[in-house]
């Protein structure tokens, strides 16, 4: 059998959210989250033609300015998430594509209001497991990789 190879990236990237519109986004490689989570606000369950969906506002600067958009997706499912400071909720998961380096590929996310915290964007176990080994020493290696 053989291995997949895995990647380093560093403890902080810049990823593209395509589904979303969004590039250079910076995220938080975090190997002590098991779920990867995004900032969002107005969130709504909604029934479309009979499936559950989930209304909700993406608005947060970027690195060159302010985004603000809203989003009608299916949900995919709903788990109890406890957070970094031991309070848990329960948070609507959505699929979506992320692209980090040069790979594009599905991700879980949560839903959540990060106003609070430094990255809008969080990339939880669950995602790099597969794909990825984290150098805490570094950051932003997928901006070296493309000559930034």
């Amino acid at each position: 059998m053989k291995e997949q190879s895995k990647y380093i990236i560093g403890r902080r990237e810049q990823v593209d959210l395509p589904l979303f519109n969004l590039f250079g986004i910076d995220a938080k490689i975090d190997t002590g989250a098991f779920t990867s989570s995004i900032h969002c606000t107005s969130l709504k369950e909604i029934d479309i033609n009979g499936s559950k969906f989930v209304k909700f506002r993406i608005n947060f600067d970027t690195s060159s300015d302010f985004y603000d958009s809203t989003f009608e997706l299916p949900i995919l499912k709903k788990k109890e998430i406890r957070s970094s400071n031991g309070t848990s909720e329960l948070r609507i998961i959505i699929q979506s594509k992320i692209k980090i380096l040069d790979f594009e590929e599905d991700i879980e996310l949560s839903l959540t209001n990060r106003s609070q915290m430094r990255f809008p964007l969080l990339i939880g176990r669950k995602f790099l497991k597969s794909r990825y080994i984290v150098d805490v020493s570094k950051k932003n290696l997928s901006l070296k990789l493309n000559g930034i």
